[in-house]
């Protein structure tokens, strides 16, 4: 039905020129990489478009009347009168010492791109290959030499990620679960049930699934992402408690139907604490203490325990001190025992004590 409308012949196929012109344009240039108007010419040609170099200089100057007419709800009246004022406003320029065209202007700019490429590359939930095509798809948005260069600055880091390729169909699922409306209806957000996978050291390649398959019923409340990874709060339907799950070790989740539970429980959370509790070492009895550190672990100290809440003081010219309040654990005892002698607890005396025994039991591992 199409063909209907549309004419035949060469004269026809001009219509596609300001067009390929323009996505010529996005692909093969940027700030530092121009494109002469006899390379846009010998493109055109291969791809069966006659064209000369005249003719280029009127597609340029069309294409920045319709991104600019579209960029800024203008008139066509109003966008010639804005270029003709001021060049800066054009998308595609002349640059005399690179002696060719470019794009100047961009939806995102290179280092949004980049910014977004890194991301994915430090998400542990996104499988390897997905990343990649992420990556991909990202380089669109970019010149080819600029795409090629986030590739190789923001190179796929040799870390653990996951293996589970349905890691974003897993949350899609728990998403509609927990939605208020659908395709503009009122939706009750419903329980989810899922097969949970652990490792077993029999083969720490392979996971295998836990209480011998049987399927987890919660009600999902809030996902979030700690580490690169993914996770779901939900409210256990066995212990009536809210547990903390990660995604990319749910198997075969779906929706079961039955309105979702906890709303009362979850309301009552401070979220911000909740993580700190569950994902850092804060899950033991909440105890002001002071630390002391030596000085070129500020950094690290306050990325840890922020400034707002704690309190920190000079000790010596070689020590300060930090004042804070920390949910008193093992885990918090392990992070201290990754600075070795660089930090001592100060006070007080019965958290020193417990540290003391904790180290204790440690040792006595190795004393024997």
């Amino acid at each position: 039905m199409l063909d209907e409308f549309v004419g035949k012949g060469r004269k026809n196929d001009q219509k596609l020129k300001p067009f390929l012109v323009y996505q010529y344009l996005l692909k093969h240039s940027d700030e530092d990489h121009a494109v002469s108007a006899s390379e846009i010419v010998g493109y055109l040609q291969e791809v069966g478009i006659s064209a000369e170099r005249r003719s280029i200089y009127k597609d340029i100057q069309e294409i920045n009347r319709a991104v600019y007419l579209w960029e800024n709800d203008s008139t066509i009246d109003e966008a010639d009168e804005v270029l003709a004022e001021d060049s800066e406003m054009a998308v595609v320029v002349y640059d005399p010492s690179l002696k060719g065209f470019y794009v100047r202007q961009r939806r995102y700019n290179l280092e949004d791109i980049r910014l977004i490429a890194e991301s994915v590359y430090a998400a542990k939930f996104i499988d390897e290959k997905r990343a990649k095509n992420m990556i991909d798809v990202l380089g669109d948005f970019v010149s080819e030499a600029q795409s090629e260069k986030i590739k190789h600055d923001a190179f796929l880091m040799d870390r653990t990620r996951t293996a589970n390729t349905s890691t974003f169909y897993i949350v899609n699922t728990i998403n509609d679960a927990m939605k208020l409306m659908i395709d503009g209806r009122r939706h009750i957000p419903e329980k989810i049930s899922f097969k949970y996978l652990k490792y077993t050291i029999q083969d720490v390649k392979q996971q295998v699934e836990k209480r011998g398959g049987e399927r987890y019923v919660v009600s999902p409340f809030k996902l979030l992402i700690n580490d690169g990874n993914y996770y779901l709060i939900a409210f256990d339907d066995q212990s009536k408690q809210l547990r903390t799950y990660r995604v990319d070790r749910m198997k075969g989740v779906k929706a079961t139907g039955e309105p979702r539970e906890g709303e009362e429980v979850f309301a009552k959370i401070d979220l911000t604490n909740y993580a700190q509790r569950v994902f850092s070492m804060f899950s033991g009895e909440k105890e002001h203490v002071t630390i002391q550190f030596i000085n070129p672990l500020l950094d690290t100290v306050i990325e840890r325990f922020g400034v707002k809440e704690s309190i920190y003081k000079k000790t010596d010219e070689k020590h300060f001190s930090v004042t804070t309040q920390i949910e008193v654990s093992n885990q918090f005892f392990g992070w201290l025992c990754g600075f070795g002698n660089k930090a001592k607890i100060l006070e007080p005396q019965s958290v020193k004590e417990k540290f003391s025994a904790y180290v204790g039991k440690i040792y006595g591992l190795y004393s024997k």
